[in-house]
Protein backbone atom coordinates (compact mmCIF):
# COMPACT_ATOMS: atom_id res chain seq x y z
CA UNK A 1 0.00 0.00 0.00
CA UNK A 2 1.58 3.32 -1.34
CA UNK A 3 1.49 6.20 1.72
CA UNK A 4 -0.64 9.27 1.19
CA UNK A 5 2.11 11.55 1.03
CA UNK A 6 5.81 11.48 1.04
CA UNK A 7 8.62 13.93 2.23
CA UNK A 8 11.45 13.72 3.26
CA UNK A 9 13.10 11.55 0.76
CA UNK A 10 12.79 11.08 -2.58
CA UNK A 11 9.40 10.23 -4.24
CA UNK A 12 8.79 7.23 -6.75
CA UNK A 13 5.33 6.19 -7.34
CA UNK A 14 1.95 7.39 -7.26
CA UNK A 15 3.23 10.10 -4.75
CA UNK A 16 5.39 11.26 -7.88
CA UNK A 17 3.75 14.15 -9.37
CA UNK A 18 4.21 15.85 -12.44
CA UNK A 19 7.63 16.68 -14.14
CA UNK A 20 6.94 15.02 -17.72
CA UNK A 21 8.74 17.11 -19.24
CA UNK A 22 11.82 17.29 -17.16
CA UNK A 23 11.92 13.72 -16.60
CA UNK A 24 11.55 13.16 -20.57
CA UNK A 25 14.40 15.67 -21.50
CA UNK A 26 16.69 14.04 -18.60
CA UNK A 27 16.06 10.29 -20.62
CA UNK A 28 17.32 11.65 -24.12
CA UNK A 29 20.35 13.58 -22.72
CA UNK A 30 20.79 10.30 -20.63
CA UNK A 31 20.14 8.01 -24.14
CA UNK A 32 22.50 10.16 -26.16
CA UNK A 33 25.42 10.79 -23.92
CA UNK A 34 24.87 14.40 -23.15
CA UNK A 35 26.21 16.37 -19.71
CA UNK A 36 23.30 17.70 -18.08
CA UNK A 37 23.58 20.45 -15.27
CA UNK A 38 20.33 20.14 -12.74
CA UNK A 39 19.83 23.12 -10.70
CA UNK A 40 16.95 23.95 -7.96
CA UNK A 41 16.40 25.14 -4.77
CA UNK A 42 16.11 22.22 -2.01
CA UNK A 43 12.68 20.94 -1.41
CA UNK A 44 11.94 21.41 -4.77
CA UNK A 45 11.95 17.57 -6.17
CA UNK A 46 15.43 17.20 -7.84
CA UNK A 47 16.52 13.90 -6.64
CA UNK A 48 13.22 12.49 -7.31
CA UNK A 49 13.17 14.06 -11.03
CA UNK A 50 16.73 12.25 -11.67
CA UNK A 51 15.77 9.09 -9.79
CA UNK A 52 12.99 9.08 -11.76
CA UNK A 53 14.88 9.03 -15.34
CA UNK A 54 17.13 6.40 -14.06
CA UNK A 55 13.91 3.94 -13.42
CA UNK A 56 13.08 4.94 -16.89
CA UNK A 57 16.13 3.48 -17.99
CA UNK A 58 16.36 -0.05 -16.33
CA UNK A 59 15.66 -1.60 -19.72
CA UNK A 60 17.61 0.29 -21.40
CA UNK A 61 20.13 -2.66 -23.20
CA UNK A 62 22.92 -0.07 -23.99
CA UNK A 63 22.48 2.22 -20.96
CA UNK A 64 23.83 1.80 -17.27
CA UNK A 65 22.97 4.48 -14.72
CA UNK A 66 24.85 5.10 -12.00
CA UNK A 67 23.46 7.26 -8.36
CA UNK A 68 25.62 8.77 -6.08
CA UNK A 69 25.50 11.43 -3.16
CA UNK A 70 28.14 13.02 -2.36
CA UNK A 71 26.51 15.65 0.25
CA UNK A 72 28.99 14.38 3.01
CA UNK A 73 31.94 14.12 1.20
CA UNK A 74 34.47 16.75 2.67
CA UNK A 75 37.55 16.24 0.90
CA UNK A 76 38.89 15.26 -2.32
CA UNK A 77 40.05 11.18 -1.30
CA UNK A 78 36.33 11.26 0.12
CA UNK A 79 34.49 11.75 -3.25
CA UNK A 80 36.76 9.71 -4.77
CA UNK A 81 36.00 6.78 -2.49
CA UNK A 82 32.14 7.27 -3.18
CA UNK A 83 32.53 7.82 -6.45
CA UNK A 84 34.69 4.31 -7.23
CA UNK A 85 32.47 2.18 -5.09
CA UNK A 86 29.32 3.63 -6.21
CA UNK A 87 30.57 3.01 -10.07
CA UNK A 88 31.83 -0.76 -9.32
CA UNK A 89 28.53 -0.79 -7.44
CA UNK A 90 25.91 -0.04 -9.64
CA UNK A 91 27.81 -1.29 -12.72
CA UNK A 92 27.63 -4.99 -11.19
CA UNK A 93 24.35 -7.58 -10.09
CA UNK A 94 25.90 -8.99 -7.30
CA UNK A 95 28.29 -8.28 -4.40
CA UNK A 96 31.20 -10.42 -5.73
CA UNK A 97 31.30 -9.62 -8.85
CA UNK A 98 32.20 -6.20 -7.15
CA UNK A 99 35.21 -7.69 -5.31
CA UNK A 100 36.33 -9.01 -8.81
CA UNK A 101 35.76 -5.83 -11.05
CA UNK A 102 37.66 -3.53 -7.92
CA UNK A 103 40.59 -5.60 -8.30
CA UNK A 104 40.13 -5.73 -12.42
CA UNK A 105 39.97 -1.89 -12.85
CA UNK A 106 41.49 -0.81 -9.57
CA UNK A 107 44.47 -2.94 -9.10
CA UNK A 108 46.86 -2.68 -5.67
CA UNK A 109 43.85 -2.56 -3.61
CA UNK A 110 42.32 -5.14 -1.07
CA UNK A 111 38.69 -4.48 -1.27
CA UNK A 112 36.23 -5.14 1.50
CA UNK A 113 32.31 -5.93 1.71
CA UNK A 114 30.90 -4.81 4.83
CA UNK A 115 26.89 -4.35 5.93
CA UNK A 116 25.61 -1.38 6.21
CA UNK A 117 22.79 -1.08 8.85
CA UNK A 118 21.31 -3.75 11.23
CA UNK A 119 18.06 -5.62 10.90
CA UNK A 120 15.89 -6.93 7.92
CA UNK A 121 16.71 -4.29 5.86
CA UNK A 122 20.29 -3.78 5.52
CA UNK A 123 22.81 -3.41 2.65
CA UNK A 124 25.91 -4.40 1.55
CA UNK A 125 28.07 -1.56 0.89
CA UNK A 126 32.13 -2.00 -0.80
CA UNK A 127 34.96 -0.23 0.86
CA UNK A 128 37.92 0.46 -1.43
CA UNK A 129 40.42 2.28 1.02
CA UNK A 130 42.17 4.62 -2.11
CA UNK A 131 44.58 7.02 -1.08
CA UNK A 132 47.34 9.23 -3.32
CA UNK A 133 49.73 6.69 -2.34
CA UNK A 134 47.73 3.90 -3.80
CA UNK A 135 45.86 5.64 -6.88
CA UNK A 136 46.22 8.37 -8.69
CA UNK A 137 43.26 11.34 -9.14
CA UNK A 138 43.71 10.62 -13.17
CA UNK A 139 42.79 6.19 -12.56
CA UNK A 140 39.33 6.91 -10.50
CA UNK A 141 37.99 9.10 -12.73
CA UNK A 142 38.60 7.17 -16.02
CA UNK A 143 37.25 4.23 -13.88
CA UNK A 144 33.71 4.78 -15.69
CA UNK A 145 35.04 4.75 -18.97
CA UNK A 146 37.33 1.66 -18.53
CA UNK A 147 34.07 0.05 -17.10
CA UNK A 148 31.86 0.72 -20.13
CA UNK A 149 34.46 0.02 -22.90
CA UNK A 150 35.19 -3.45 -21.41
CA UNK A 151 31.07 -4.07 -20.90
CA UNK A 152 30.41 -2.01 -24.20
CA UNK A 153 27.86 -0.67 -22.69
CA UNK A 154 27.33 3.80 -22.36
CA UNK A 155 27.40 4.70 -18.73
CA UNK A 156 25.81 7.73 -17.16
CA UNK A 157 27.30 9.40 -13.98
CA UNK A 158 24.51 10.91 -11.83
CA UNK A 159 26.17 12.92 -8.85
CA UNK A 160 23.83 14.29 -6.33
CA UNK A 161 24.57 17.69 -4.71
CA UNK A 162 27.48 18.40 -6.65
CA UNK A 163 27.98 21.90 -5.03
CA UNK A 164 29.99 19.82 -2.46
CA UNK A 165 33.06 20.00 -4.63
CA UNK A 166 32.98 23.94 -4.40
CA UNK A 167 33.57 23.69 -0.81
CA UNK A 168 36.33 21.44 -0.60
CA UNK A 169 40.14 22.57 -0.28
CA UNK A 170 41.66 22.71 -3.29
CA UNK A 171 38.41 22.90 -5.38
CA UNK A 172 39.72 24.18 -8.15
CA UNK A 173 42.49 22.09 -8.78
CA UNK A 174 40.06 18.95 -8.41
CA UNK A 175 37.43 20.53 -11.07
CA UNK A 176 40.43 21.05 -12.83
CA UNK A 177 41.48 17.37 -12.87
CA UNK A 178 37.93 15.99 -13.27
CA UNK A 179 37.19 18.16 -16.66
CA UNK A 180 40.22 17.18 -17.98
CA UNK A 181 39.15 13.44 -17.42
CA UNK A 182 35.66 13.78 -18.41
CA UNK A 183 36.01 16.16 -21.36
CA UNK A 184 37.96 12.98 -23.02
CA UNK A 185 35.27 10.04 -22.51
CA UNK A 186 33.65 8.62 -25.43
CA UNK A 187 31.52 6.50 -23.63
CA UNK A 188 30.32 8.17 -20.45
CA UNK A 189 28.11 10.91 -19.49
CA UNK A 190 27.62 12.56 -16.34
CA UNK A 191 24.50 14.39 -14.74
CA UNK A 192 25.61 16.90 -12.13
CA UNK A 193 22.75 17.82 -9.61
CA UNK A 194 23.33 20.18 -7.10
CA UNK A 195 20.84 22.64 -4.33
CA UNK A 196 22.79 25.24 -3.68
CA UNK A 197 21.96 27.93 -6.16
CA UNK A 198 25.24 30.26 -6.17
CA UNK A 199 27.57 27.57 -5.86
CA UNK A 200 26.06 25.81 -8.87
CA UNK A 201 25.75 28.72 -11.00
CA UNK A 202 29.23 29.54 -10.24
CA UNK A 203 30.98 26.21 -11.00
CA UNK A 204 29.07 25.84 -14.39
CA UNK A 205 28.30 29.90 -15.85
CA UNK A 206 31.58 31.50 -14.81
CA UNK A 207 33.98 31.70 -17.67
CA UNK A 208 36.82 31.08 -15.58
CA UNK A 209 35.59 28.09 -14.08
CA UNK A 210 37.07 24.63 -15.26
CA UNK A 211 33.07 23.16 -15.67
CA UNK A 212 32.15 26.32 -17.89
CA UNK A 213 30.06 24.74 -20.75
CA UNK A 214 30.35 20.93 -19.85
CA UNK A 215 26.60 20.13 -20.04
CA UNK A 216 22.97 21.03 -20.79
CA UNK A 217 22.54 23.30 -18.32
CA UNK A 218 18.52 22.47 -16.51
CA UNK A 219 16.88 24.85 -14.03
CA UNK A 220 14.25 23.19 -12.42
CA UNK A 221 11.63 25.23 -11.33
CA UNK A 222 8.02 24.71 -8.83
CA UNK A 223 5.41 22.47 -9.89
CA UNK A 224 2.33 24.71 -11.01
CA UNK A 225 -0.28 24.99 -7.90
CA UNK A 226 -2.75 23.84 -10.67
CA UNK A 227 -0.80 20.43 -10.78
CA UNK A 228 -0.84 20.40 -6.94
CA UNK A 229 -4.30 20.61 -6.36
CA UNK A 230 -5.91 17.81 -8.36
CA UNK A 231 -2.82 15.30 -6.64
CA UNK A 232 -3.46 16.19 -3.28
CA UNK A 233 -7.54 16.06 -4.12
CA UNK A 234 -6.48 12.89 -5.88
CA UNK A 235 -4.38 11.66 -2.41
CA UNK A 236 -7.39 12.42 -0.03
CA UNK A 237 -10.21 11.09 -2.16
CA UNK A 238 -8.23 7.75 -2.53
CA UNK A 239 -8.25 7.43 1.53
CA UNK A 240 -11.99 8.40 1.43
CA UNK A 241 -11.52 12.27 2.34
CA UNK A 242 -12.67 15.19 1.07
CA UNK A 243 -10.19 18.71 0.46
CA UNK A 244 -11.98 21.98 -1.23
CA UNK A 245 -10.19 23.10 -3.90
CA UNK A 246 -9.72 26.54 -1.65
CA UNK A 247 -8.13 24.61 1.05
CA UNK A 248 -5.61 22.77 -1.76
CA UNK A 249 -5.03 26.46 -2.92
CA UNK A 250 -3.84 27.68 0.62
CA UNK A 251 -1.55 24.75 0.98
CA UNK A 252 0.18 25.95 -1.85
CA UNK A 253 0.61 29.24 -1.45
CA UNK A 254 1.47 28.49 2.29
CA UNK A 255 4.28 26.36 0.98
CA UNK A 256 4.73 27.99 -2.50
CA UNK A 257 4.71 25.33 -4.32
CA UNK A 258 8.17 23.81 -2.77
CA UNK A 259 7.18 19.70 -3.62
CA UNK A 260 8.45 18.58 0.23
CA UNK A 261 6.68 21.13 1.87
CA UNK A 262 3.47 20.50 0.08
CA UNK A 263 3.71 16.41 0.84
CA UNK A 264 4.31 17.57 4.35
CA UNK A 265 1.71 20.26 4.92
CA UNK A 266 -0.89 17.99 2.99
CA UNK A 267 0.04 15.27 5.43
CA UNK A 268 -0.27 17.06 8.21
CA UNK A 269 -3.80 18.75 7.25
CA UNK A 270 -4.91 14.94 6.25
CA UNK A 271 -4.09 13.54 9.50
CA UNK A 272 -5.88 16.38 11.45
CA UNK A 273 -9.09 15.66 9.11
CA UNK A 274 -12.11 13.31 9.79
CA UNK A 275 -14.12 13.34 6.81
CA UNK A 276 -13.75 17.09 5.00
CA UNK A 277 -11.07 19.70 5.61
CA UNK A 278 -11.91 22.55 7.66
CA UNK A 279 -9.98 25.51 8.80
CA UNK A 280 -9.52 24.10 12.13
CA UNK A 281 -7.42 21.42 10.16
CA UNK A 282 -5.94 23.54 7.70
CA UNK A 283 -4.26 25.78 10.70
CA UNK A 284 -3.37 22.58 12.94
CA UNK A 285 -1.39 21.38 9.71
CA UNK A 286 0.28 24.56 9.47
CA UNK A 287 0.86 24.45 13.33
CA UNK A 288 2.34 21.00 12.89
CA UNK A 289 4.67 21.79 9.79
CA UNK A 290 5.95 24.84 11.91
CA UNK A 291 6.85 22.66 15.05
CA UNK A 292 8.20 20.21 13.07
CA UNK A 293 10.85 22.52 11.15
CA UNK A 294 11.30 24.72 14.35
CA UNK A 295 14.47 22.80 15.60
CA UNK A 296 16.25 23.85 12.83
CA UNK A 297 15.27 26.91 11.18
CA UNK A 298 16.55 27.89 15.31
CA UNK A 299 19.56 26.34 14.84
CA UNK A 300 20.11 28.51 11.41
CA UNK A 301 19.62 31.65 13.39
CA UNK A 302 21.35 30.49 16.65
CA UNK A 303 24.27 32.44 15.10
CA UNK A 304 23.28 35.39 13.36
CA UNK A 305 24.69 38.66 14.23
CA UNK A 306 21.87 41.69 15.23
CA UNK A 307 22.91 43.24 11.94
CA UNK A 308 22.01 40.14 10.02
CA UNK A 309 18.76 39.57 12.17
CA UNK A 310 17.60 43.13 10.83
CA UNK A 311 18.01 41.98 7.54
CA UNK A 312 15.56 39.32 8.20
CA UNK A 313 13.57 41.65 9.68
CA UNK A 314 13.37 44.42 6.97
CA UNK A 315 12.81 41.76 4.34
CA UNK A 316 9.72 40.24 6.23
CA UNK A 317 8.47 43.87 6.58
CA UNK A 318 7.87 43.78 2.53
CA UNK A 319 10.97 45.65 1.79
CA UNK A 320 13.42 43.86 -1.23
CA UNK A 321 15.29 46.07 -2.43
CA UNK A 322 17.23 49.75 -1.42
CA UNK A 323 18.47 48.62 1.47
CA UNK A 324 21.19 51.29 1.40
CA UNK A 325 18.75 54.01 1.41
CA UNK A 326 18.73 56.29 4.51
CA UNK A 327 15.73 55.50 5.93
CA UNK A 328 15.64 51.64 6.05
CA UNK A 329 19.27 51.92 7.31
CA UNK A 330 18.16 53.91 10.20
CA UNK A 331 14.71 52.30 10.34
CA UNK A 332 16.31 48.89 10.78
CA UNK A 333 19.54 49.58 12.20
CA UNK A 334 21.41 47.93 9.12
CA UNK A 335 25.04 49.60 9.60
CA UNK A 336 26.77 51.35 6.93
CA UNK A 337 25.98 51.43 3.24
CA UNK A 338 29.14 48.93 2.92
CA UNK A 339 27.57 46.75 5.61
CA UNK A 340 24.75 46.33 3.03
CA UNK A 341 26.81 43.93 0.42
CA UNK A 342 28.34 41.98 3.30
CA UNK A 343 24.83 41.00 4.80
CA UNK A 344 23.72 40.22 1.79
CA UNK A 345 26.05 37.91 0.50
CA UNK A 346 26.49 36.26 3.84
CA UNK A 347 22.87 35.42 4.26
CA UNK A 348 22.66 34.02 0.61
CA UNK A 349 25.38 32.07 1.72
CA UNK A 350 23.57 30.38 4.29
CA UNK A 351 20.32 29.96 2.29
CA UNK A 352 18.19 32.18 4.40
CA UNK A 353 17.91 34.61 1.34
CA UNK A 354 18.08 34.49 -2.33
CA UNK A 355 18.63 37.11 -5.30
CA UNK A 356 15.35 37.25 -7.55
CA UNK A 357 15.21 39.70 -10.08
CA UNK A 358 12.93 42.60 -8.21
CA UNK A 359 15.05 42.20 -5.13
CA UNK A 360 15.59 39.76 -2.18
CA UNK A 361 13.26 37.11 -0.25
CA UNK A 362 13.77 34.62 2.25
CA UNK A 363 14.42 31.16 0.23
CA UNK A 364 12.91 28.99 2.17
CA UNK A 365 8.99 29.73 2.19
CA UNK A 366 8.58 28.27 5.32
CA UNK A 367 10.98 29.63 7.35
CA UNK A 368 9.36 33.04 5.94
CA UNK A 369 6.28 31.87 8.15
CA UNK A 370 7.90 30.23 10.86
CA UNK A 371 10.38 33.32 11.23
CA UNK A 372 7.11 35.80 11.36
CA UNK A 373 5.42 33.53 13.80
CA UNK A 374 8.52 34.16 16.25
CA UNK A 375 9.16 37.73 15.75
CA UNK A 376 5.63 38.52 16.60
CA UNK A 377 6.06 36.48 19.81
CA UNK A 378 8.73 38.82 20.83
Amino acid sequence: MSKVFVYGMAVKGDNFTDREKETRRLKLNFENGINTILISPRRIGKTSVVQKAISSMQDHPDVITVYMDIYDCRSEYDFYNRFAAAIIQQTASRADQWLENAKTFLSRITPKIAMSGLGPNNEFALYLGLTPETHSPEEILNLPEAISKKRGKQIVVCIDEFQQIGEMPNSLTLQKRMRGVWQHQENCSYCLCGSKKHLMTNLFQNRRMPFYQFGEMIMLDKIPAPDWISYIQNRFESRGKTISLEYCQKICEATDCYSSYVQQLAWNVFAETEEVVDETAFNNGIEALLAQTSALFQQQIAALSTFQMNMLRAILAGHHSKFTSQDLMSQFNLGSKSNIAKLTSSLIEKELIERRPDGLYFADPVFALWFAKDQSAM
